[in-house]
């Protein structure tokens, strides 16, 4: 009855600015610090790998926060476990900020992320909660924006930051970024969901074990996270490619980055025009091979030693075109695989996608000799397991389709 009650009463609305506001944190946090990665690296003392990584334990905060926070959510209600979220990801800002070596530099990033990885879903569950079908997509669709805007504009700023006032400057201003949003949802947001609901951990391990042992999810959420996050091996490698390299001024890598970042919202414009006409599966498997023949163009340049500005930015702008292209199929397909589940299909998905981009990232960071070589290699073998993937998954789901 009191649930009952409660899901009758009109629910107020979460200001969606301020819902913008938290989901920006989380994504400007990712790689606001890349372009500052060689000038931190110099004063700590810390060789590339070590830095690499407060990228990949970031990357992989958010594959962890994101299988947390909706059980967390749905127990507990979403403005305590945001508020908790939001706390945490200032102090870690400012732990960052203050950190005597690169270990613990490391260890605030990876609590960084787990705190701004609240932001990024429960902001789209508030959404959710207070509003009807079509306003909901409207409002989550400039959620969306968020969630791409801040990759783009990230390395812009943290660049600036870094030339004008030094690397620990970055974690400085998320610091503050992040106690705006402790201030204000502390003092705005309602409580949009229904506290209180049990959250069965069998229901929730059986969920994702029949999503485990289904070769069809396994293949377009390994082959997804291949096909699109693995660009994170770059982004992370790319100060030291384009300052340590090719010389090039620092502020330049934020430049460079956020064009390559472009390519994203270009593959995703791409794919919102050309699915009315083309086949699903085909236009997933044919975005990845774009991003598979740049990775191989970046990959003989660097055996060829013939890398440039242009070159690499060209290249990985395709790389990037693909991966836009590839990803809204690949999510598609992916949680469309059991229809019962498709809730948990969406988070193990996301947490996947955020493993692989961890994995390449840290196994980019093991080539500090030659970073052009190892990301380029990185990349080449990604999109090659993500096509292989993708292949095993469509047999998979055919041969379902056909036993039903």
């Amino acid at each position: 009855m009191a649930a009952a009650a409660l899901s009758s009463t009109p629910r107020r609305h979460a200001p969606l600015w301020l819902l913008a506001l938290v989901t920006f944190s989380g994504t400007l946090a990712m790689h606001i610090f890349v372009p500052a990665l060689p000038v931190a690296a110099q004063g700590l003392g810390a060789g590339m790998g070590a830095m690499q990584m407060t990228v990949s334990l970031y990357i992989l905060g958010l594959a962890v926060g994101q299988l947390a926070y909706g059980p967390l959510a749905d127990r507990y209600g979403r403005r305590p476990v945001l508020l908790c979220g939001l706390a945490l990801y200032s102090a870690a800002g400012l732990a960052a900020a203050l950190a005597p070596d690169v270990h613990a530099l490391i260890a605030a990033r990876l609590f960084q992320a787990m705190g701004g990885c609240a932001g990024l879903v429960l902001g789209r569950s508030m959404v959710r909660d207070t509003a009807e079908p079509q306003e909901a997509t409207k409002r989550l669709a400039l959620m969306n924006l968020m969630v791409t805007v801040g990759p783009s504009i990230a390395p812009l700023l943290g660049g600036a930051l870094a030339s004008a006032f030094g690397w620990r400057s970055i974690f400085h201003a998320l610091f503050a970024l992040g106690l705006t949003g402790l201030v204000f949802a502390w003092r705005l947001l309602p409580e949009t969901g229904m506290p209180g609901m049990r959250v069965e951990g069998r229901v929730l391990a059986r969920n994702y074990r029949l999503l485990l042992a289904s070769p069809a999810f396994l293949g377009f959420s390994i082959g997804g996270g291949c096909a699109t996050t693995s660009m994170y091996a770059f982004i992370a490698s790319a100060p030291f490619i384009f300052v340590d390299q090719l010389h090039r001024p620092a502020h330049e890598a934020g430049i460079y980055l956020a064009i390559l970042v472009s390519g994203v919202w270009l593959g995703s414009f791409l794919t919102s025009r050309l699915i009315v006409h083309a086949n699903l599966d085909r236009l997933m498997t044919r975005a990845n091979l774009l991003s598979c023949a740049a990775a191989f163009v970046l990959l003989g340049a660097a055996l060829a030693q013939r890398l440039s500005v242009p070159l690499i930015v060209a290249a990985m702008f395709l790389y990037t075109v693909g991966a836009g292209m590839a990803s809204p199929a690949a999510l598609t397909r992916a949680i469309g695989v059991n229809p019962l589940v498709i809730g948990s299909a969406s988070g193990l998905y996301g947490a996947t996608q955020m493993a692989v981009g961890a994995a390449c990232t840290a196994l980019a960071g093991l080539g500090h000799r030659n970073p052009a070589m190892a990301a380029a290699l990185v990349l080449a073998g990604a999109s090659i397991v993500a096509q292989a993937s993708f292949a095993v998954a469509l047999r998979a789901q055919k041969r379902a389709e056909a036993a039903a």
